[in-house]
């Protein structure tokens, strides 16, 4: 359940300054993410939201939440670009910015991604920089945002390499069934909450010290939501029924009463 990476640009004086920059109006942008990052900080409302779980990247566990069972589809974006669940991932109310680490010095710069907010002309509203080259109030306040979300999240990944250590994150397997079709959801890890009742005292302790134990029971409390998403996909699985013969065929080639030829 892999998403596309998007291109960002890196935000610059010799780039931005005098431009002008509209931050999106909906949620189309993530139309087609099925996961997305969740770090600590989120727990206490996206699990009552959202079904949370791990993916497997770069050799490492990572802490999401699932938005939809179907790759490339978000199910709480409507058609008209409305979010319809009840939680926003942090992550998608910083769009269109985000940090991203810089190639020459390997440290986060501020950056827009390529396809998002609109700069220059329409509605753009809001300046990147002031008069006297500094981030603008708007986009300083971005900056702020993001950078708690990122100190955040070296917590968070500290916390899921602390429970990949202790052996409790397990594959979810995920198998739905519509009369005659079937659907084997793959790439999801949860919680095995009988493995980490058994660990010892110590282990136990070393995931309370690393803050690991909130993301754990979270994971395990939002799990029950993942029924929601099954529903929708197995109710997208069952063969759509055939329409209703009409009472007279001749509505099927747009004939009235009036258009029949009578022979005398």
């Amino acid at each position: 359940m892999t998403e596309t990476t998007p291109q960002f640009i890196a935000i610059t004086r010799e780039r931005f300054a005098g431009k002008k920059w509209q931050s999106s109006s909906g949620y189309r942008f993530a139309a087609a993410n099925a996961v997305a990052p969740i770090v600590g900080a989120e727990l206490a409302r996206a699990a009552l939201a959202l079904p949370l779980a791990f993916l497997q990247e770069a050799g490492r566990f990572v802490l999401v939440a699932v938005l939809s069972l179907t790759p490339g589809r978000n199910m709480l974006v409507g058609a008209d670009g409305r979010w319809l669940g009840n939680y926003i991932p942090a992550c998608f109310r910083s769009y269109p910015f985000r940090l991203v680490p810089m190639q020459e010095t390997g440290q986060l710069g501020l950056c827009i991604e390529a396809d998002g907010g609109e700069v220059e002309g329409g509605s753009a509203n809001e300046d990147f920089f002031d008069q006297d080259g500094n981030l603008s109030p708007a986009l300083k306040k971005v900056f702020e945002f993001l950078s708690g979300l990122e100190r955040n999240r070296q917590g968070t990944n500290v916390a899921v390499s602390a429970l990949a250590e202790a052996g409790v994150i397990q594959p979810w397997p995920i198998r739905i069934e519509a009369e005659k079709n079937k659907r084997e959801i793959g790439g999801l890890y949860r919680i095995n909450e009988a493995a980490l009742n058994a660990l010892s005292d110590d282990a136990f302790l070393k995931l309370r010290k690393s803050s690991a134990l909130p993301i754990a029971y979270a994971q395990m409390l939002s799990a029950a939501l993942i029924d929601v998403f099954e529903q929708l996909v197995r109710s997208e699985m069952r063969p759509k029924p055939a329409a209703a013969l009409p009472e007279s065929l001749d509505t099927l080639f747009g004939m009235s009463s009036d258009d029949i030829i009578k022979f005398h």
